[in-house]
């Protein structure tokens, strides 16, 4: 439970190098394990496969599972989290055809690997592991409630996919580079495995989500800094569930809230708007505020991939002097971003 920032996927009992499955994805969102993996693990990964109707990419080599295995890959990993984590009919072709090349297969998917039989034949007939990373321990305790010792820092957003792990990723490297003791604590399947530990939070029964999130950030020293990846969000009708029992039992001092400008649709879940920042500002401390009244929001992440710089810079400095935070995009950095980093640790 206790990864620190830095460990890599490497920490895991886990083939490597990756071959990085998209399937037949067309929703960028939904391929956040292949590009989180891109992201902070490139040295584990070596191409990509994607299926007819793919719309999205990693900029990775496109490979077959033989040329993967050739170039030294050792495993596929699923690299797509959609709606539900299933594995549909359509890829298991492309899942035999990996195992019979000689790799393992990696998938943090609801549906495990080890449910579906035609992957479970090939995998014996060839000597190949399926390995479910999405598995909750046994024996999760239900929450106590009670005050941990340590530093807590929760990213939480106003929709699902758009940059909670990132922002945690990057927030721990920043106080890590200012010295400060502090862990990142993976909530969901990619951060485990660029981690090497951590809980998959939507996947343990909503009674124990508290307890489980108890888990994931123990007590530390006084000056510790737990930084935890959010899932979900309040506001989502699909996945506020996981929010609420990751925010009661991971008791944070200080939130950041992540947000995709110009995103207006909820991700998944037709006809229902993006909340605003205010509305998950809101709910946040209302409902933080249960297991820690001195909950504070730290500041906004802003996830400005689909911008340019200069319409990146224009929207984060227009949007923090509306809201009084500062507003930062991890991923470019800057005096923006050191805002960010002093705001929460102010």
């Amino acid at each position: 439970m206790n990864a620190p920032f830095g460990l890599t996927a490497d920490t895991l009992t886990l083939p490597q190098p990756y071959l990085l499955f998209l399937g037949d994805t067309v929703e960028r969102g939904f391929a956040k394990t292949a590009l989180g993996l891109r992201d902070w693990a490139p040295e584990k990964c070596v191409g990509e496969l994607a299926l007819a109707g793919a719309q999205v990419t990693t900029g990775l080599p496109p490979m077959t599972p033989a040329e993967a295995y050739a170039a030294g890959a050792r495993a596929l990993v699923i690299g797509v989290a959609n709606s539900g984590g299933v594995i549909p009919q359509s890829w298991r072709a492309s899942l035999v055809e990996a195992l019979e090349a000689g790799l393992d297969l990696v998938a943090g998917m609801h549906t495990r690997l080890s449910d579906i039989p035609e992957l479970c034949e090939a995998a014996a007939r060839r000597g190949r592991r399926l390995i479910d990373i999405r598995v909750p321990p046994a024996n999760i305790p239900v929450a106590t409630g009670r005050k941990r010792s340590g530093k807590r820092l929760l990213t939480v957003g106003t929709d699902c996919a758009l940059g909670k792990k990132y922002t945690a990723l990057a927030l721990a490297k920043a106080f890590a580079a200012r010295g400060l003791a502090s862990d990142f604590r993976a909530t969901g399947q990619t951060g485990i495995m660029i981690a090497g530990g951590g809980m998959p939070m939507d996947a343990v029964v909503s009674d124990f989500e508290a307890g489980a999130a108890e888990m994931v950030s123990p007590d530390a020293d006084p000056a510790h800094w737990d930084v935890i990846e959010g899932q979900g969000s309040l506001a989502h009708p699909a996945y506020a569930a996981v929010s609420l029992g990751l925010l009661h039992g991971s008791q944070p001092d200080v939130f950041v809230v992540c947000h995709e400008p110009g995103r207006t649709d909820m991700l998944g879940t037709a006809g229902y708007q993006v909340a605003t920042i205010e509305e998950i500002i809101d709910l946040t401390t209302a409902l933080g505020r249960r297991t820690n009244p001195g909950i504070r929001c730290g500041g906004v992440s802003f996830n400005t991939s689909a911008l340019d710089d200069a319409e990146a810079q224009d929207v984060m400095q227009r949007e923090s002097a509306r809201l009084g935070l500062p507003v930062a995009d991890p991923v470019r950095g800057g005096p923006a971003f050191d805002a960010l980093v002093d705001s929460c640790l102010a």
